[in-house]
């Protein structure tokens, strides 16, 4: 435990919530991708985030179930309190910075320019920095201060509306709101007056869930819990072996799937121990497992797999296999139960309509919307 990165996460919250509003197809912003990336980065011990919370009421039910804590600052006190969010996000950073030695690694969710200062200060301090924003909405001077830099709209979980998604499914899948004016650009180069309150219709209970606002509609008909095991060691596997130069050993993986899901046990899958997890999938061909540095402590990765070509091969056994035209609901889920660590991103696409339009240009799928459906339908 003591070698883990201890993470400290600030948000901007105001920056992020109308960057993925203006950029990406009027989505709602939800923390669940970034808590997964953070997840195999190290253990986070703080989680804040600053806004004036009258203006993003339905976020905070969200963001409490994310175990992050709201720090409120008013904006209606006039314009010489526009940027107050801001200064309190800076100074409890750089008190944090002096007093909790601990913590090794500052994760600032903005894309504010702003913000550089701060994030060269950090490193000075001998702290690492980790940005997070929406890539239209980030200035381009904050990724380069920082010791790495994730794009929000690049994260896994998180899927934006493909601009060239018919308008009607588009309108469908959003979150009905009615875009107010801001004084505040959502651009990364700082405040400029108070936002207007962003009007929404209440999400049903379950739409904080991570899980549920994470997945996109090919995701939302569900997998077994078989699969949903193998899928979740996969992709936590995966995100470790992107983050880490190092090898990856089962007692890593087990934490990482804690931080992940802290109510996690593998006797509800059926297993009696987290090694009988491993053996199994690795006798299934999902994992693999070497000796580790201790004893009980095997190391543990994925299977050598092929990049763009066998994740479109995979594609059209699916499809052919199918005995007609598949939609593109639930298709994702289809091959992940042939390949649970399959995910677009990682092969360099945005989104899996971004996939599958990829795969369309190669030869290897024909895609048509089918306006009865209201679904597009893929064949060979």
């Amino acid at each position: 435990m003591d070698s883990e990165e201890r993470l400290a996460v600030f948000l901007d919250y105001e920056n992020l919530a109308l960057g993925a509003r203006d950029h990406l197809g009027g989505m709602s912003f939800d923390f669940g991708p970034i808590a997964d990336a953070l997840a195999v980065r190290g253990r986070v011990v703080v989680r804040r985030a600053y806004a004036d919370w009258s203006y993003f009421d339905e976020d905070r039910r969200s963001l409490t179930r994310h175990q992050v804590e709201l720090i409120e600052m008013p904006q209606r006190m006039g314009a010489s309190r526009k940027n107050a969010a801001d200064i309190k996000m800076v100074v409890d950073a750089i008190e944090m910075a002096f007093e909790r030695d601990y913590i090794s690694t500052f994760v600032m969710c903005t894309g504010d320019s702003d913000f550089s200062p701060l994030v060269h200060k950090l490193r000075e301090l001998n702290k690492r920095v980790i940005g997070v924003g929406v890539e239209l909405s980030t200035s381009r001077l904050l990724p380069p201060a920082c010791d790495e830099f994730l794009f929000y709209d690049r994260l896994e979980g998180v899927e934006a509306p493909d601009e060239s998604e018919p308008t009607e499914r588009r309108r469908r899948g959003r979150r009905s709101a009615s875009p107010p004016a801001t004084g505040r650009s959502s651009t990364g180069t700082g405040a400029a007056g108070g936002p207007a309150p962003v009007v929404a219709t209440p999400a049903p209970e379950d739409a904080a869930d991570p899980v549920a606002t994470s997945a996109d509609d090919d995701d939302s008909s569900g997998s077994e819990e078989s699969q949903s095991l193998e899928v979740l060691v996969a992709q936590t596997l995966a995100g470790l072996q992107t983050s880490s130069s190092g090898e990856i050993t089962a007692s890593v993986l087990k934490r990482t799937l804690l931080r992940k899901d802290p109510t996690f046990s593998e006797s509800d899958h059926g297993f009696r121990s987290f090694s009988e997890v491993l053996r199994h999938l690795a006798e299934r061909g999902i994992v693999e497992l070497a000796a580790g540095p201790a004893a009980g402590d095997p190391e543990v990765s994925l299977p050598e797999q092929g990049e763009t070509e066998d994740a479109f091969a995979l594609l059209r056994s699916v499809v052919s296999g199918s005995g007609g035209p598949v939609p593109l609901s639930g298709l994702k889920n289809q091959l992940r139960k042939q390949r649970p660590d399959f995910s677009e991103k990682t092969l360099g696409y945005r989104s899996f309509l971004q996939f599958i339009k990829g795969a369309e240009a190669a030869g290897v799928v024909v895609l048509r919307w089918d306006e009865d459906a209201e679904d597009y339908l893929l064949t060979v």
